[in-house]
């Protein structure tokens, strides 16, 4: 079985020793997204509405670059540093997936990476 790095510049770069995604197969398995713009390199402003969706941009980035896209995602993970922020969430997510909606795990944990307010990551079939 061959597993394969995805690689893209317009996501945010591995901050860390991890890939983008991996692929295996038919299928990707993204690392999680943080709300960092990637052509500065910095945390975009704005509260958890604005971090949402630089966090799905840049989810959108590393699913194309995998040869798939929000419509083939099957499961994605949620990670909100504020339970409080559920519904904002929820408005952006909800922009960018339809239906049929993926599984999805929304959990609030203490601190993020940067201290942002939200990461995501995701599971998809590559059509």
């Amino acid at each position: 079985m061959k597993i394969e790095v995805v690689s893209t510049e317009k996501a945010p770069k591995a901050i860390g020793p991890y890939s983008q995604a991996i692929k295996i197969q038919n299928m990707v398995y993204t690392s999680g997204q943080i709300p960092v713009d990637p052509s500065s390199g910095e945390v975009v402003d704005g509260g958890i509405e604005n971090q949402t969706r630089q966090v799905l941009e840049n989810l959108k980035a590393v699913l194309a670059e995998a040869g798939t896209g929000f419509e083939n995602v099957v499961k994605t993970t949620v990670y909100i540093k504020d339970m409080n922020d559920f519904a904002s969430v929820n408005k952006i997510y909800g922009q960018y997936f339809k239906e049929p909606y993926p599984a999805r795990s929304c959990v609030e944990v203490a601190r993020l990476p940067k201290d942002v307010l939200v990461e995501i990551e995701a599971v998809a079939i590559i059509p």
